[in-house]
């Protein structure tokens, strides 16, 4: 049983977490080219794509954020069955998961839906954000809509982003990577352990 435990906590980690990890790293550069301003000509279609792109990448780190929830629920019955759950190395990673998973939910995804509205032209509203995002019934195939095809002007929604916001997104994405790549490391090498599984 714990074979089984272990290896679906594992799975879920590379499939709920390496997702956010990996959009979420990608959602600053993605956020500062939406801000360039708009070409002329035939490759306007391109600042709307832009735009779609952000949300989308908002909408991937939304959702695999709250399917990662597997991940210590898993975690926790595999140390169980290990009998590792007073053990330093595991009390560090849940310290750790819980710093990470609070970056993530109190730094990172408020952000990334403020730059999300910002590059919405005003007006648009929460009907443009769900559509930015691949949401709700104005979403098209693509996650790009009327509305959303509207971004492409140089006028940017009520919420002003800049690329300094950029920035700072990028350095909390950064500390959620890194957060997790130490939780990941404790996991593998597990420091004092007698478990040997």
């Amino acid at each position: 049983m714990t074979k089984f435990l272990l290896a679906v906590h594992v799975l879920a980690a590379i499939v709920a977490v390496g997702p956010v990890t990996v959009a979420a790293s990608m959602f600053p550069p993605a956020a500062r080219r939406a801000l360039d301003p708009p070409p002329a000509g035939p490759r306007a279609a391109d600042a709307v794509a832009r735009v779609a792109t952000v949300g989308l990448l908002h909408r991937i780190c939304r959702v695999y954020a709250v399917v990662g929830v597997v991940v210590p629920v898993f975690g926790f019955a595999t140390a169980k069955n290990m009998g590792v759950l007073g053990d330093a190395w595991l009390i560090a990673s849940i310290v750790l998961t819980a710093l990470a998973a609070a970056v993530l939910v109190v730094l990172v995804l408020p952000r990334q839906e403020a730059v999300v509205r910002g590059l919405l032209p005003e007006g648009a509203g929460d009907a443009g954000a769900a559509a930015a995002a691949g949401d709700g019934p104005a979403a098209g195939a693509t996650g790009v809509t009327a509305g959303v095809a509207a971004a492409a002007a140089t006028v940017r929604g009520a919420v002003t982003v800049t690329r300094r916001d950029t920035v700072r997104l990028a350095m909390f994405t950064g500390v959620f990577n890194l957060l997790w790549a130490a939780v990941t490391v404790l996991m593998i090498v597990r420091p004092g352990s007698t478990t040997g599984a």
